[in-house]
């Protein structure tokens, strides 16, 4: 029998606010959410989510635990709708949950996940977060393109960052849960 040894994806911070603080319908709890924040200009912030559908939702979401979390300020619904109307010209849309949330919860759940960058003066970052099912923020702690080799969060504006690094790392953690599932249920007594 071989045994399988893979590294896990670091957990970069525990415990982050869950979604469902701000959202009752929605929670980052017993799922894999991958999360962004679209800011003021959602227009501006179009392309980063294109890519992001492209390279990792596509790939993915037929994952049952799986979904997008993306954060929007009060005022810009109608942007959000008319987003959500072009992403689903060619794209199902059910692992999609747009938040729209005011300013200070915004920065009160970003605050939590503890990264290296902040969000701008429009509630908007150019990253994708992954956090796991139990509320952890998950990245990378040795990466060579970073200066103190911490990756939080993925750059959507970079096709090879999303294809070479966030797509592996999203693969690595539905891997620990599928291995983990496996293993209790072989434990369960028949």
């Amino acid at each position: 029998m071989g045994i399988n040894n893979f590294a896990k994806l670091p957990v970069l911070t525990k415990n982050v606010m869950d979604v469902s603080v701000i959202d009752k319908q929605h929670q980052f709890n017993r799922k894999i959410s991958i999360v962004t924040f679209l800011g003021n200009d959602i227009e501006a912030s179009k392309g980063e989510i294109f890519n992001l559908n492209q390279k990792i939702y596509k790939p993915f979401y037929g994952f049952k635990d799986f979904q997008m979390i993306v954060f929007a300020p009060k005022g810009t619904e109608e942007q959000v709708e008319k987003l959500k109307k072009e992403i689903g010209n060619f794209t199902p849309m059910e692992k999609w949950n747009f938040i729209i949330a005011d300013k200070a919860e915004i920065t009160f759940l970003y605050e939590s996940f503890n990264t290296n960058e902040s969000l701008d003066a429009n509630l908007h970052i150019s990253k994708a977060f992954i956090i796991d099912k139990e509320l952890n923020l998950r990245g990378r702690k040795n990466d060579k393109d970073m200066a103190d080799g911490m990756l939080y969060g993925y750059d959507m504006q970079s096709v090879a960052e999303l294809n070479n690094k966030m797509k592996d790392d999203v693969k690595v953690v539905l891997a620990e849960y599928r291995l983990a599932l496996k293993k209790n249920n072989a434990d369960r007594e028949i």
